[in-house]
This record gives structure tokens, sequence and C-alpha cells, in this order.
């Protein structure tokens, strides 16, 4: 597909010229540096871009304790957790325009152990919040040659969240790489089925695509029947259907294990993961007396 997103039609992208208020937009992005296919798909949505820009202003240009670069530098060890490659090469490009060291980018192992040490906070907060105590962020801010100041630490939290935020959205968008960035570390989530991005011949068209889908009404089916089951017995619990539902997923196989590491990984971004097979895992573990899930909604 041409443009900025594998999903969404190039004609439907907003374009310079546009509306006036968008345009204004997109020149002060102009002015900033250039548009990103990011921003160019948040131009659908003008008020939520105009917020989102402001955003990021704030995080990397604006005055605050941490230097240009290395507030780069964390958003790509933000991105590299949830394999997002965009984000990746992005702020690579951005962190050695704004005058870090090269020898940053060849991995976290080169990078100053103060920032090293972000990274067990990073890995929780990408893949398992909860499990964040006090004691993470004493460490970070217990005095010695390498430590956080409490403002800096803040600043790091931040970029850090909005930076795992912001690879769902590039993900659900399906933002293609720019084009100075290579093609092959585009921003595809790893695949633990094929080295193949989705972008490729075999997908819905070719046979695979057709076996996939065919595998998935398969499953749909199966999904319907245990709703119409849970209809007809009494006192079964939503924990108790979740627990069947994942049976299903698990014995189709469409839905893989969370804790295989892709070994098609690109290298761009396996080099800034330390512990790259920690990921995401329920807090109440399926089939065993544990503490309810505690529901936000």
């Amino acid at each position: 597909a041409r443009g900025p997103s594998t999903f969404i039609p190039l004609e439907e992208i907003p374009q310079e010229g546009g509306e006036s208020s968008l345009h204004q937009l997109l020149g002060a992005f102009v002015s900033a540096g250039r548009v990103d296919h990011v921003a160019m798909v948040m131009g659908l949505h003008p008020q939520y871009l105009s917020s989102f820009w402001k955003t990021q202003y704030l995080l990397l240009r604006m005055d605050g304790p941490l230097p240009y670069h290395k507030r780069h530098y964390i958003a790509i060890m933000a991105a590299a957790r949830h394999r997002c490659s965009y984000l990746v090469g992005l702020h690579m490009g951005e962190f050695l325009q704004v005058g870090g060291d090269p020898a940053w980018l060849q991995g976290l192992h080169c990078a100053p152990q103060k920032l090293r040490n972000l990274n067990e906070i990073n890995k929780l907060l990408a893949h398992r919040p909860w499990l964040i105590t006090k004691e993470h962020i004493e460490a970070l801010l217990k005095p010695g040659e390498d430590s956080w100041s409490l403002a800096e630490l803040v600043q790091a939290l931040v970029l850090l969240t909005h930076y795992h935020s912001l690879a769902s959205f590039v993900f659900g968008c399906g933002i293609k790489p720019e084009e100075e960035q290579d093609v092959e570390n585009g921003c595809w989530a790893p695949s633990p089925h094929s080295d193949s991005s989705p972008a490729s011949d075999d997908t819905l068209g070719g046979s695979g695509g057709a076996d996939a889908m065919q595998e998935l009404e398969v499953l749909m089916e199966r999904m319907k029947l245990l709703q119409e089951n849970q209809l007809e017995e009494e006192g079964v619990t939503q924990e108790e259907m979740a627990t069947r539902f994942e049976l299903e997923k698990t014995e189709n196989l469409l839905v893989p294990s969370s804790d295989i590491l892709d070994p098609s990984l690109q290298s761009n971004i396996r080099c800034f993961l330390e512990d790259p097979e920690f990921g995401y895992k329920d807090f109440t573990r399926r089939g065993e007396q544990a503490p309810p899930t505690f529901r936000a909604q």
C-alpha cells in the first residue's frame, strides 16, 4: 500500500493545503524538522494531533532535567521493549541529530550505567507494571555515582510510558517506515510463525492466508459454542470462561505464547534489550487459588 499506513488508503490521509488548522499544524511540524508518518496518520484527527504534538514537544524539546540525547535514548529503550522498530529507528536518527554518541547505538551495553539502570523498571512498566514497588524507585534514587535525581527520574518514567503507549498506536495503525529508514526494519510486530512481514505476498491473498482464515472460522465457531453452553450452564464465572477461551486458542495455535522470543527479531532492537524473554504474564495464574483480578472499569 502507498502512503504512511498499511491500513489506511493514501487518499484518506490529509494532504498539504487541506483543512486550514491542520495545514498550520503540519507547518509547525515542518518548522520543527519534518512531518513523520505518525503525524500524517494522526492528521485524520486534528485536535488529537494538536495535543499529541504539544506533548511530544514538551517531552523532547523543552527545558527539563534530562539532556536531549538521553531523552531520545530512553525513547529507544521503551520502544525496543515492544519490538517497535519504527520508533527505535526514528529516535536513533533523532539521537544522532542532537549530538548523541554513536557508540551508544551499538546496544544498551555501550550506554552509561545510569541509563542501563533504567532497564529493570522499563521492562516492568512495559509488561507487568503491577510488580513495581517503592524499592525499585529507591534503588534508582540511592545516592551514588550513577544515581538519578527525583526530577530526572520523573521525566524518564513519563518518557518510558509515553513510548510504550505510542508503540501500540504504531502497530495498530500499520505505520510504515520513513523513506530514510531501512524497509527491512519496518514497524511490524514479530511473528512467531513466519519471518516474512505482513506486507509480503503471503498474507490473506496467499495460500497461508487462506489457511489462517479457515483456522479463524473454526475458532470463531468454537467460541460461539462456548458462549451458547455458558447460557445453558448455571454458575459459570467470567474467569472460567476466560480459561476456556484461552484453552481453545492454545489448542488452535492461533495465538502464540507471549514468552516465545521470535528468532527473526531485528538486531537493531535486540541490542537494546536485556532479558528479552521477559513479557506479559497474568498476575493471577489460571487454575490456581489466587486473589481475584482487579478490574479497573
